[in-house]
C-alpha cells in the first residue's frame, strides 16, 4: 500500500488527490498577531479571506492554488506596508 511521503498516511484511492492537510498548514502563514501594528492592519484582511476560502471552497488542487496565490499577495502587501509610517 502506498503512503503519503509527508504524513505517512496510507493511500486511499488516487494519491495524487491526497491533500495531506496542506491547506491547514498554509493557514499558519496567514497569522498576523506577531507582526507590528502597522503590518497587522494590512495582514489581517488576508487572514479573513483565507479563512473564508478554507471554510467555503471545496478541498482540491484549485483551493490550494487559491490559498497559495492569496499568500503571495499578502506577502507583497505586507512588504509594501513596511514603508507606512509607524502610528
Amino acid at each position: 500500500m502506498a503512503r503519503c511521503a509527508q504524513c505517512m498516511e496510507p493511500g486511499i484511492g488516487d494519491m495524487a488527490q491526497h491533500q495531506c492537510g496542506s491547506n491547514e498548514r498554509l493557514m499558519r502563514y496567514f497569522e498576523f498577531g506577531h507582526l507590528p501594528p502597522k503590518l497587522q492592519r494590512v495582514s489581517r484582511h488576508f487572514y479573513t479571506v483565507a479563512d473564508i476560502v478554507r471554510n467555503t471552497v471545496p478541498d482540491g488542487s484549485e483551493k490550494t492554488v487559491c490559498l497559495r496565490k492569496l499568500l503571495e499577495a499578502k506577502d507583497a502587501a505586507v512588504r509594501a506596508a513596511l514603508d507606512l509610517p509607524d502610528v
